[in-house]
């Protein structure tokens, strides 16, 4: 059955490329049919009315037509902007990266509403929540999972014997976690504490809802984010630019040492 001539469709701007003079070609990440790239003409000209509605996690309603290489959006309808996402840069460097993941992680036009779901419930999230750690740490590990890639968190990933509840070692290229009596000396591990890998856990298997309610310290939540980051640069097998972009930001946030 031949695509309609235009088609409508709700989608998350994942981000968005210069093409000629006055065009962009947006990723976006649709409700139904994946990830597609369009063009949206004449959005680089000063008196363009689209403009606004399709930066990078712009979440709008596209009217798009068939083109030969891309489809071209006609009309936008927005639906939610982020406003105060965009204006808090600590948010907005997590937003992006978690945009930057879903990018990574798929291919075009392959139906996963819901990643679709996830990602519009996380910029949500990141936008609302006091803490906005916990967010992304819960969409990393849901990207994850939904794809296949869930880490071995029950078991060490050397032996099988179930872990104990004690400080394991945390091994991205072996896919989890490792006991401590499988530890070898050339093993590219890092410690895992036993609070960490409970939370790990808490993040694989429960719901948002039982997530949020747990209330995480500094020391926690920078064991969690290098765990998983390193985790999913092994899966990608290269570096997230965006992980950069927040460590930026956190170090803006450092006062500067007194001499």
């Amino acid at each position: 059955m031949p695509r309609p001539r235009t088609h409508s469709t709700a989608a998350i701007v994942l981000r968005q490329r210069t093409i000629g003079e006055a065009d962009k070609v947006l990723t976006l990440y649709t409700a139904n049919a994946g990830k597609a790239e369009v063009i949206a003409r004449g959005v680089r000209k000063a008196r363009s009315r689209l403009a606004g509605y399709v930066e990078p996690l712009s979440h709008a309603t596209f009217q798009l037509a068939q083109g030969r290489t891309f489809d071209v959006v006609t009309q936008v309808e927005p639906i939610e902007t982020f406003g105060p996402l965009r204006a808090d840069l600590d948010r907005l460097a997590r937003a992006l990266y978690a945009a930057e993941l879903l990018d990574r992680f798929t291919e075009p036009r392959e139906p996963h509403p819901d990643l679709y779901r996830l990602l519009l419930e996380t910029l949500r999230r990141l936008e609302q929540q006091p803490d906005f750690e916990l967010p992304l740490r819960f969409f990393e590990m849901a990207l994850l999972d939904v794809l296949g890639y869930r880490p071995e968190l029950d078991e060490c990933v050397v032996c099988r014997a179930p872990l104990r509840p004690e400080t394991n070692y945390w091994s991205a290229g072996a896919g989890g976690v490792m006991c401590r009596e499988c530890l070898q000396p050339d093993t590219t591990v890092h410690p895992l504490s036993a609070n960490a890998l409970k939370l790990l856990r808490l993040l694989l298997h429960g719901r948002w809802p039982e997530v949020a309610r747990v209330r995480v310290d500094a020391d926690l939540a920078g064991e969690l984010e290098r765990a998983l980051l390193e985790y999913v640069r092994w899966v990608l097998e290269r570096d997230v630019r965006s992980a950069a972009f927040i460590e930026a930001v956190r170090r803006r946030r450092v006062p500067a040492r007194r001499a």
